[in-house]
């Protein structure tokens, strides 16, 4: 009788690690999707899965997901730290998401909450259809989100918005083209801080194209904002905003600047807009700023020049 049970017991032991081992194994570094891949494969180079959704469950975290070739890879939520390369080469990686969000950035329910970092690259997120997407893509929790040479574009809400619950994060946004939304990048945190680069970047039609609120910090350099009702909109105390060799152009009011924050601005060009900088807050400008054609420069309180370059 021991005898058979030592032995159950010895069976039973080696099919756990048998199965566990198989588990660590179904979880690979470098993952794959193709357009004619299936979901059901284990997403490796000669057997790539169909969708980022099906991929990600198979990629370890801190590993990527990288398309063969062209495709339209479904919508995605991330909760671990993980690459999505669409790929610059023979692959393109599309998401449609219409009436819905296209990636979904949420670790609040894993064992280390606000700890992840992601990275979104070489992708087009469309929200078109008969009913449009909501947000492009939403960051609800982690700690860095990387977004580089993604266009997002028909979203009935934002192109990417950052609503998280805790301070400290950030998000680096380069590359990227953001066309027609409601706001093109929306930045905000119900606790402490957050900051958002814009680098590189054109965000074009769209009622607000970078809004900064509750404790949303972020610098737009490099970038072309045009063709919204407000460009860049700052609004709630001790919130700031900074323009870097921009060009914003041809807005209804290119900067509202709200009450009790901060907006700095060197080396941009304000052309064609309604009003350049409407003021109720603190507006610093440096001297190598350039503002032409506007129907109104300033309004509001005066703006405070230095002779910084």
């Amino acid at each position: 009788m021991k005898m058979s049970q030592l032995l159950t017991r010895t069976f039973v032991l080696f099919v756990s690690i048998v199965a566990l081992s198989a588990a660590a194994q179904a979880q690979a570094t470098r993952t794959w999707v193709s357009g004619v891949g299936d979901d059901v494969n284990p997403c490796s180079r000669t057997a790539p899965c169909k969708t980022f959704a099906g991929a990600i469950s198979k990629t370890a975290a801190g590993g990527e997901i990288d398309a063969l070739d062209p495709g339209g890879f479904g919508t995605v939520t991330i909760t671990k730290s993980i690459l999505i390369d669409g790929t610059a080469g023979q692959g393109f990686g599309s998401i449609l998401a219409s009436g819905t969000t296209g990636v979904v950035v949420n670790d609040s329910a894993t064992a280390t909450p606000n700890t992840i970092v992601v990275t979104l690259r070489n992708l087009s997120i469309n929200g078109a259809g008969t009913t449009l997407g909501t947000n492009g893509i939403n960051f609800v929790a982690g700690k860095t989100l990387n977004i580089e040479n993604v266009n997002i574009q028909n979203f009935s809400t934002t192109g990417i918005r950052v609503a998280l619950s805790v301070s400290g994060g950030n998000m680096n946004v380069k590359d990227c083209n953001i066309f027609r939304t409601t706001t093109g990048v929306s930045v905000s945190t119900t606790s402490g801080f957050f900051t958002a680069v814009i680098d590189n970047s054109r965000i074009e039609n769209q009622t607000t194209g970078v809004s900064c609120t509750a404790g949303g910090f972020a610098t737009i350099r490099n970038s072309i904002i045009t063709f919204a009702t407000t460009g860049i909109s700052i609004t709630g105390p001790g919130n700031s905003a900074n323009s870097e060799n921009s060009l914003l152009s041809h807005n209804g009011t290119a900067v509202s600047v709200g009450a009790g924050t901060t907006f700095r601005t060197g080396r941009s060009v304000y052309i064609a807009n309604t009003t350049a900088i409407a003021n109720s807050g603190t507006a610093i400008s440096f001297i190598n700023n350039e503002m032409s054609a506007n129907t109104n420069n300033v309004t509001g309180n005066a703006l405070t020049n230095t002779s910084q370059n």
